[in-house]
């Protein structure tokens, strides 16, 4: 590989827009601190920074979604491990996702653009700085497509259940499908009207979330007549893996947590439209993690300890039910309110479709970014910025058309559909960790941002590194015996052609486009003219 063409230099070692430009300075004061940062990494403020900090928090905190991975990942754990998986692992993975998150907020603070994961990777390698960052750049926004899917599909599923136990409707492939297309849609027309609009609606999507538990949990702990012992709730123990070495189950259970824990990068992507984004940001991330550890340890727990029926045969029942969502079962048995159970299961499903929302944000945010570095084909009309509401527009509807064209197998067959999105999530942490190793690998070459770990900074990031690594090795590893053509674990492959498409790719385009706009056009126009540009 060569090293053509490297990314703009880090702004580091290169003067800021307020030193020795003469005249620059008189344009300078007329910036934000965001505007100047922004041209500082070689780029031009283009999107509308009218996001709060919260509504920062909020876009992350949604798309992990304790409301809706909990509740539909819940039968992962259920059947490999139990309460104890459950309970246990939830923390557990927790403090080492947390561990993660620190150590990307770190980075996101140095470098607060839209591209995030992709942009860090290409400032932060010694050598070879566009490959880096052009792979890391496709896994993560093919993670994020998939991601979308899965969302949004997985809403699709849950409103039909929730259609199905108050109004009889029966679930089919095809009305699924139609359901998901609506929704979806729905989530396209929403980014759409302007950022404003996604600060106001991620606000209350945190709000749903937060109040949406404590509604949940209430109810488990007022209206049952009995609960399961803390004891059992997290230490008892149920393997329906068909594998028989306990410590193997176990860690399969984790990916219940690990699945959930995915999407908090989009503090990043939406940093070009925050304000005092390098803090901000950051802080973003990771309280969105700490936020979901705590709500999410509650949330499981109160399910769990709402049980009826913990035997053996009971908790195979259970994740066995008709409704498909163990969770939903749980409601219903508990409570012993149908009305009731319904209601939690309203609740959810608003969940799920704030969550979807804020993965099309993320999504479209990231691929702006990816295409404005001429990365995407077709990136002339997917960076464009629409300039009555300062959002992608194109690049919304490029995302809301790739996750679409991802679950059109969903219509013919399940296994294919999941088959097609299980790179969403090894996808997304393979994106995660690259730009992580690469800060670690930099050592004191890298100067922190206002946001910064101190001394903690290479413990935290090499835990993050090894925790990435460690879970990519399960991720592929079969989850239930016997393996057939349905419990088969498809990631490998999905990793696998996504690699395929990017190197293909890569020679296709670019070697000869990525990434070379920025050297050709911005940093060669001096500083003074990059920032009289964006004040005009």
């Amino acid at each position: 590989m060569d090293n053509e063409a490297a990314p703009p230099n880090d702004p580091a070692s290169s003067p800021t827009p307020h030193e020795g430009k003469g005249s620059a300075d008189a344009a300078a004061p007329a910036l934000s601190a965001d505007e100047a940062g922004l041209a500082e990494l070689g780029y031009k403020q283009e999107l509308k920074r009218g996001m709060s900090g919260f509504g920062n928090f909020a876009v992350s905190f949604s798309i992990i979604s304790i409301l809706a991975g909990c509740i539909t990942s819940y039968s992962i754990a259920l059947g490999s491990g139990g309460p104890a998986a459950i309970t246990i692992g939830w923390p557990l993975v927790g403090i080492f996702v947390l561990c993660v998150a620190l150590a990307m907020a770190e980075v996101c603070s140095k470098y607060p653009t839209a591209g995030g994961l992709y942009f860090w990777a290409g400032r932060l390698a010694n050598r070879d700085k566009r490959h880096w960052a052009w792979y890391v750049g496709w896994f993560n926004f093919l993670g994020e497509v998939a991601v979308t899917a899965a969302i949004d599909y997985g809403a699709a599923t849950t409103m039909m259940a929730f259609a199905a136990l108050t109004f009889g409707v029966v679930p089919t492939a095809l009305n699924t499908f139609c359901l998901f297309l609506a929704i979806i849609v729905a989530h396209g027309l929403l980014n759409t009207f302007g950022v404003s609009l996604v600060n106001l609606l991620s606000g209350v999507s945190a709000w749903w979330h937060i109040i949406g538990v404590l509604i949940i949990v209430g109810a488990l702990w007022i209206m049952p007549t009995k609960h399961q012992s803390f004891s059992w709730t997290t230490t008892a123990w149920h393997n329906e893996t068909g594998f028989t070495f306990m410590p193997f189950v176990f860690l399969m259970g984790l990916l219940m947590a690990q699945y959930t824990y995915t999407g908090y990068d989009a503090s990043a992507h939406v940093a070009e439209e925050t304000k005092n984004a390098s803090i901000a940001a950051p802080k973003g991330i990771v309280m969105s993690v700490l936020i979901s550890i705590i709500g999410g340890w509650i949330l499981l727990y109160s399910i769990t300890a709402a049980i009826q029926d913990g035997s053996e045969a009971g908790l195979t029942a259970l994740n066995a039910t008709a409704t498909g969502l163990p969770p939903a079962q749980v409601f219903l048995d508990a409570l012993n309110n149908p009305t009731m159970a319904k209601f939690l299961l309203f609740i959810v499903c608003g969940a799920q479709f704030f969550c979807g929302m804020a993965s099309v944000t993320a999504n479209s945010r990231m691929s702006y970014a990816f295409s404005r570095d001429d990365a995407i084909p077709g990136s002339k009309h997917w960076k464009k910025v629409n300039p009555r509401t300062g959002t992608p527009t194109n690049s919304i509807w490029l995302c809301i058309v790739l996750s679409t064209v991802l679950t059109v197998p969903a219509l013919f067959n399940e296994t294919a559909y999941l088959a097609v999105t299980s790179v969403a999530v090894i996808g997304l942490y393979i994106a995660y960790v690259a730009p992580v190793l690469l800060r670690r690998l930099k050592g004191n070459a890298f100067t922190p941002g206002p946001w910064n770990l101190g001394r903690w900074s290479a413990l935290i990031g090499w835990i993050a590194v090894i925790w990435v690594i460690f879970i990519c090795i399960l991720f592929v590893l079969p989850p239930t015996l016997p393996i057939t053509i349905s419990t088969f674990n498809y990631s490998p492959i999905a990793v696998f052609a996504v690699l395929i498409i990017s190197v293909v790719l890569w020679y296709a385009r670019g070697r000869k486009h990525f990434m070379q706009h920025l050297d050709k056009e911005q940093l060669a126009t001096d500083e003074k003219r990059l920032l009289d540009e964006i004040d005009d």
